[in-house]
């Protein structure tokens, strides 16, 4: 009994401390993947990458640990020994970005990383405010801090080559169209779980199917005035057919596990076509 209750203190401390959501990895990294091999073709600042890359996944770390110190989230910490180690924790995770942050703008480099960051933060502020609207903010709210976690992508290219130019604000809005795509149609797969036939899923699915045509326009657009290159539709294929067939397919159980697998191989593919798109 002592060895069971203690398995699950340890179950829960480790809870407090240590990530749970698993797709803002995925929305962090991919484009954080994506500009530092779209950089490539320009040159390589291995030092100040590596060090963005500690930055980037130290402050999407700390977060879990903020929240359950500040009870904001489900698992609070409660006890005198659980505010102890949760606050560790945070100061360690803390410093280690604070200094990876600072080397990054000491002496005045880098500093389009404090436009970077600024918008990353305005977005996180704008995500915590949505969310207080409850069950109809969710959707807003993940779309809006996507915009933060994209960021990676623009920052990855910057510190890589030093430019913050057109192919950072491409490669940043390319990932978050992406990641955008991505928390709508989860959302609608939980939503419309018991949906069966084509009527009752477009039903469902209705601004779901509005927002992929929106998205087509959007990447269009994105080419005709060469904000895009030519062949980024072949990165945004895979996405958008996945999204179409789920209408034109009959009832599929919900399998949580099984969609959070899919949407990573979708955003693994994503990463490695935008690539291609930017190199050719």
């Amino acid at each position: 009994m002592a060895a069971h209750i203690s398995t699950l203190q340890n179950s829960r401390l480790r809870t407090m401390v240590v990530p749970r959501e698993h797709g803002a990895w995925g929305m962090l990294l991919v484009p954080l993947a994506t500009g530092a091999v779209v950089a490539l073709r320009t040159g390589l600042n291995g030092g100040a990458l590596s060090l963005f890359i500690l930055a980037a996944m130290s402050l999407l770390w700390l977060r879990t640990p903020v929240e359950s110190w500040l009870g904001t989230s489900a698992i609070k910490a409660h006890t005198a020994e659980e505010r102890s180690l949760v606050l560790k924790v945070i100061i360690a995770i803390g410093a280690l970005a604070a200094v990876s942050v600072a080397t990054l703008l000491w002496n005045g480099r880098s500093r389009g990383l404090l436009v970077i960051g600024g918008t990353s933060a305005l977005a996180f502020a704008v995500q915590a405010a949505v969310k207080k609207l409850g069950r109809k903010g969710r959707t807003p709210a993940q779309v809006i801090g996507a915009v933060g976690l994209t960021s990676t992508a623009a920052g990855a290219y910057y510190l890589a080559t030093g430019q913050f130019n057109h192919i950072a604000i491409a490669l940043w809005l390319a990932n978050w169209l992406f990641a955008g795509d991505q928390i709508h149609f989860v959302q609608l797969r939980i939503r419309a779980s018991r949906a069966a036939t084509f009527g009752e899923k477009l039903h469902q699915g209705l601004p779901f199917f509005a927002g992929q045509v929106l998205l087509i326009g959007v990447i269009l657009t994105g080419c005709r005035f060469r904000i895009f290159p030519a062949l980024i539709w072949l990165a945004f294929l895979p996405v958008l057919l996945r999204g179409t067939f789920w209408f034109l397919r009959g009832h599929q159980p919900l399998d949580v596990h099984k969609l959070g697998f899919g949407e990573l191989t979708q955003a693994l593919i994503f990463g490695a076509l935008l690539c291609i798109a930017f190199l050719i």
